[in-house]
């Protein structure tokens, strides 16, 4: 390689790091930066009803945590983190919209209502539980309901948010 090769090309240390930044911005898309007001409503609505199923799943787990579960190793505490853990990001949800709190609260149902199903196919932490207990039918229709209604909120944002290519003359 001669001296004039190292000089015509940029050097990747001087080259600023376009995935990160890219990646911040997708994971911080909302509904106000999509073009198409249809989208916006979409996501809006659909973003509001995974808020609303998540704070019922973080209800339920709350209540069942009061009934006993707490005094359970390892699941009692699960049951109360997942119940406030819901909640909490309900909120943000809410206010916000964005597409990583989207992911972030279709991951939270979607992986307690597979911690459900473990616990009573194979058993978790120990404990095994039944599916004919109070809340398992509810909590399963209401934790792959609101992890469903999150990810096509999500792949709107997605798909919406998506440019289209640049024409050239």
């Amino acid at each position: 390689m001669n001296r004039m090769d190292t000089l015509s090309r940029p050097s990747a240390a001087s080259e600023p790091d376009r995935f990160p930044r890219r990646l911040a911005r997708l994971a911080l898309t909302g509904p106000a930066q999509l073009a198409s007001p249809l989208s916006r409503w979409a996501v809006t609505l659909l973003a509001l009803a995974g808020a609303a199923l998540m704070v019922w799943s973080g209800v339920i787990h709350l209540q069942l945590w009061s009934d006993g579960y707490r005094d359970i190793p390892v699941i009692g505490p699960l049951f109360g983190i997942q119940g406030i853990a819901s909640i909490a990001l309900a909120l943000p949800l809410v206010v916000f919209r964005r597409l990583v709190l989207l992911a972030a609260g279709a991951v939270l149902l979607a992986a307690t209502a597979v911690g459900l199903l473990l616990s009573a196919g194979i058993g978790l932490f120990g404990y095994t539980e039944s599916l004919a207990v109070p809340y398992a039918g509810t909590s399963l229709v209401v934790e792959f309901t609101g992890a469903a209604v999150l990810v096509v909120a999500a792949v709107i944002t997605l798909i919406a948010n998506r440019r289209p290519p640049k024409q050239s003359f």
